[in-house]
């Protein structure tokens, strides 16, 4: 059996390892069109922020490392066309074109960035932060003398991280977002606005309802012009968010969403014969709606990739079928840290159910203790038989960590009376005796 991955980072080395581990007879490879593999690009800000300095941390293994393995990994190879019908691909390498078959394909090719329709993208001083070269460049030009005023464009999970890199970095900062407020689209707005009140905090000019028109300047960005204004800037960072990297497909009528994300059964499969796919080229299983959603998150693209890796690999037994995704995610902007699982209040209303929320405000631990402060969570329920469909929470201490919590309570189907009485642990130094979850599901009416 031939085995061949399109795509060497999460989803797809996550395969290839799996599927060598299920059959050592298979041939296994993997065509990758950048020159690293196994890469977590959700490092970046931190490695620009000078939280770490060898970016090689971000790459956990070497094709030397799974060659040891069996597993033969060529980088630098772009898979250009799959001709599904007679089981081909066609692979540039350098200047070269070749042929090649398989019996079993995995399609694991990642995302693209999206890039706003304005002019200047291609000066000097414009960045992206999506692959391993990205930062190193942007680490390296944000280290120049000259580099004072950095504009971020767009705010979602990226642009949050990098605006606190800028700060941490000693530069005047501005975040400008076409939305009415920051992360649209992962948080609701009764947790959103504490991402805005703590980067103003730390002095970043935050410019929502407002969209890029140009980036500006000569052979280099000087200043950028958007529908309400002109801004001077020394470096631009440009994270406006991502697309499945599918366009090469087209010609082979596989099944997509409409931004090109492919579709997959809960085993991993496509519409095409023997192939399947995962990461941010792919659908999820939505555990909550039960919907074929886009989430490009990395982990929902190993789990996938690991379970993928065991079906393709199999001679015989029954496939492995996915459980389905909650979007559990969370993001640290500044001293605050923020968690969502489940579904959000529009999701839930677009899933057909009949919601309710509350939104509240608690302690993290107990007033004796020092460090005390501040957390915000928005439950979302369904009204008839309460079960918790999905939960948010920001604060400076324990937000993230409680969102773990909330993620296992929504999988069970727990309802706000359980969850009021939940047995959560208590000490003085890190919870108070009724924590804010308990708080929550005893408030729900």
């Amino acid at each position: 059996m031939k085995i061949v991955i399109i795509g060497g980072e999460a989803a797809g080395m996550s395969a290839a390892a799996k599927a060598r581990r299920v059959n050592p007879n298979a041939d296994i490879i993997v065509y990758e069109a950048s020159e690293v593999i196994s890469f977590g690009a959700c490092g970046l800000p931190y490695y620009v922020a000078d939280e770490f300095q060898n970016h090689e941390y971000m790459s956990e293994f070497t094709p030397a490392q799974f060659a040891e393995r069996g597993i033969q990994v060529n980088i630098g190879h772009r898979v250009t066309k799959v001709d599904a019908d007679n089981k081909k691909l066609e692979i540039t390498h350098k200047d070269d074109v070749f042929v090649t078959h398989y019996d079993r394909l995995m399609i694991a090719t990642g995302a693209k960035e999206v890039f706003p329709p304005v002019s200047g993208l291609d000066k000097d001083g414009v960045f992206t932060l999506r692959v391993m070269n990205d930062g190193i460049a942007l680490k390296q030009a944000v280290a120049q003398e000259h580099c004072k005023n950095v504009t971020i464009i767009g705010s979602g999970f990226i642009g949050l991280e990098v605006a606190e890199a800028m700060v941490h970095q000693g530069k005047n900062v501005r975040l400008i977002e076409r939305a009415e407020r920051l992360i649209p689209d992962a948080f609701d707005p009764e947790i959103s606005i504490h991402f805005y009140d703590e980067l103003k905090k730390a002095g970043v000019e935050i410019l929502t309802s407002e969209s890029l028109l140009a980036i500006e300047g000569d052979a280099k960005v000087t200043h950028i012009t958007t529908d309400k204004g002109t801004y001077s800037a020394d470096l631009v960072v440009v994270c406006t968010g991502v697309k499945p990297n599918t366009a090469f497909l087209k010609e082979t009528g596989i099944e997509t969403l409409p931004n090109g994300a492919i579709r997959i059964d809960r085993q991993g499969r496509t519409s095409l014969p023997d192939v399947w796919s995962a990461g941010d080229c792919a659908t999820i299983w939505n555990a909550i709606s039960n919907k074929d959603v886009y989430i490009p998150l990395a982990t929902g693209a190993n789990k996938l990739g690991r379970m993928i890796g065991d079906n393709i690999a199999q001679t015989d037994g029954d496939a492995f079928e996915f459980p389905g995704s909650l979007g559990t995610s969370c993001v640290r902007v500044m001293g605050l840290e923020a968690g969502r699982t489940g579904l959000s209040e529009r999701e839930a209303i677009d899933a057909g159910f009949d919601v309710k929320t509350l939104v509240i405000k608690d302690k993290c631990h107990t007033n004796y203790c020092d460090g005390q402060s501040d957390l915000h969570m928005k439950l979302i329920y369904e009204a008839g038989t309460k079960r918790v469909l999905g939960a948010q929470i920001a604060g400076y201490k324990g937000a993230v960590h409680r969102i773990d919590a909330m993620a296992v309570a929504v999988t069970m189907g727990v309802t706000t009376t359980q969850l009021g009485m939940m047995d959560f642990a208590y000490a003085p130094p890190f919870s108070r005796t009724w924590d804010i979850m308990n708080v929550a599901g005893n408030v729900a009416k």
